[in-house]
């Protein structure tokens, strides 16, 4: 069982470093990005947007800088320990 909670938390962590990666990338690539890096802009955005939203909108604004992707991977660094120690 704590096998299958980590490797979660893994995908989920990779799905977000993807997303913050992907907010440099997509405006780099011009007016009308390839529809490759389009489709993998909506896949990692529609699994992290549920999680990320509601952080995004609990932090206080720090101009245009969003910090919600470093909590909530500080909350899942936090989620990882209490399924080791527990599990």
């Amino acid at each position: 069982m704590a096998g299958l909670i980590n490797a979660i938390i893994t995908l989920f962590t990779i799905a977000i470093f993807g997303r913050v990666i992907l907010t440099f990338i997509t405006p780099l690539s011009g007016a009308r990005p390839h529809p490759v890096l389009v489709t993998i802009n909506s896949f990692v955005f529609q699994i992290t947007e549920p999680v990320l939203g509601p952080i995004r909108r609990s932090l206080p604004s720090f101009g245009g800088f969003d910090f919600s992707p470093m909590a909530v991977l500080i909350i899942l660094i936090l989620l990882r320990r209490v399924v080791d120690s527990v599990l």
